[in-house]
């Protein structure tokens, strides 16, 4: 995969966070797994994780708590 495509990508998943009235703290490729790890600044409850993975331009899936918010890995 070409950076500008993971440069793109990445906005597409920022775009998203931030339209549902969220903010990342972290956003990054792993390249070993072709996924994005994803981590908000804020905690969400446990109403709200399916219907913010549904949101997201890749399929997510919900990997817990981080130091800083809730964490999701997005794959390609």
């Amino acid at each position: 995969m070409q950076y500008e495509d993971i440069w793109q990508i990445q906005d597409e998943i920022t775009s998203a966070v931030n339209s549902l009235g969220y903010s990342l703290w972290d956003l990054h490729y792993d390249r070993a797994s072709f996924s994005f790890h994803l981590e908000l600044s804020e905690h969400l409850p446990d109403d709200t994780i399916s219907s913010f993975c549904s949101h997201m331009p890749l399929s997510a899936d919900y990997d817990g708590e981080g130091n800083y918010g809730s964490v999701f890995t997005l794959y390609l």
